[in-house]
């Protein structure tokens, strides 16, 4: 089974062009069906086993979220397995994928952004805020970000999001100026260290910067107003805001990556519930 699953991945990878991230989500949980399942053959797998296993999910207390992720997983997998005739009979066929509670993402306000940008950030610190924020970027997007990749004369940065699709987004001037404070600072640390990358952002110390460092550096700024956040709460901040304040939905969608509105649209609903908290918070 685990050779299959390498295939899959590889079909993942050069057909379908999913980015790396994905592939690796979709190996742990297809691994981990494997471990689980205790199936030699992938012919051997059958309703009763997927069952079992989802079963086991549920009883390990697993997040409702990480149990849909996995199912997905299951089903894109068979039903690749069968279209290549690995197998004569896709056994998740009829495998109900499991409802997604509605939940609602964490935001905070202009006032909380506002007073984290005046925490005493150094120049990269405050790169990084800004363009979370202000551009709505993924973390992965954040740290994979190439000096060419920005454009101050035009006033864009260019990203890569899930799947590799490429999307524009204009930068205002705050933003602007704080990447022309953060370059020279840059300049010197790939002199100092002879380094070769085009990477955007670079440590003190040489190193390129990562997916941690990005989350560890955003949940101390959130201890600093008392919030528990993390990198993608600056990005649902970034779409709740610009709908409060009368951005067309499409242009949102467009600014996040959204490949379908759907997913926009959810912010609507955090838009309608912070208004009835003022509306309330005034009239009580």
């Amino acid at each position: 089974m685990y050779q299959t699953i390498c295939e899959y991945l590889e079909y993942l990878e050069l057909e379908k062009g999913l980015a790396q991230n994905t592939i690796d989500a979709y190996r742990r949980d297809l691994e981990n069906f494997a471990d689980e399942a205790e199936k030699e053959n992938l012919s051997d797998v059958d309703r009763i086993t997927i069952n079992t296993y989802v079963r086991k999910l549920r009883e390990k207390k697993f997040a409702p979220t990480s149990v849909i992720r996995k199912v997905a997983s299951l089903r894109g997998f068979f039903k690749w397995a069968s279209s290549v005739g690995i197998i004569s009979k896709n056994p998740a066929s009829t495998l109900e994928q499991p409802k997604v509670p509605q939940r609602l993402p964490k935001v905070i306000s202009i006032k909380e952004i506002e007073e984290m940008l005046h925490n005493n950030l150094t120049t990269l610190e405050h790169v990084i805020m800004e363009l979370l924020y202000s551009c709505g970027l993924r973390v992965s997007e954040l740290v994979n970000l190439k000096i060419n990749d920005i454009d101050l004369s035009s006033k864009y940065v260019r990203c890569f999001g899930k799947g590799s699709k490429e999307r524009i987004i204009p930068i205002g001037e705050t933003a602007k100026r704080v990447v022309l404070e953060y370059l020279p600072k840059r300049d010197l640390i790939i002199k100092k260290y002879n380094l070769n990358t085009k990477r955007l952002f670079i440590l003190d110390n040489g190193r390129l910067i990562n997916r941690q460092d990005v989350y560890n550096f955003i949940h101390k700024q959130g201890k600093l107003i008392h919030k528990n956040i993390s990198p993608h709460t600056l990005r649902h901040s970034f779409a709740t805001h610009l709908l409060e304040n009368g951005a067309d939905l499409r242009i949102v969608q467009e600014l996040l990556g959204h490949s379908d509105v759907s997913t926009t649209q959810l912010y609507t609903h955090i838009s309608k519930k912070r208004l009835k908290e003022v509306y309330f918070a005034i009239n009580s």
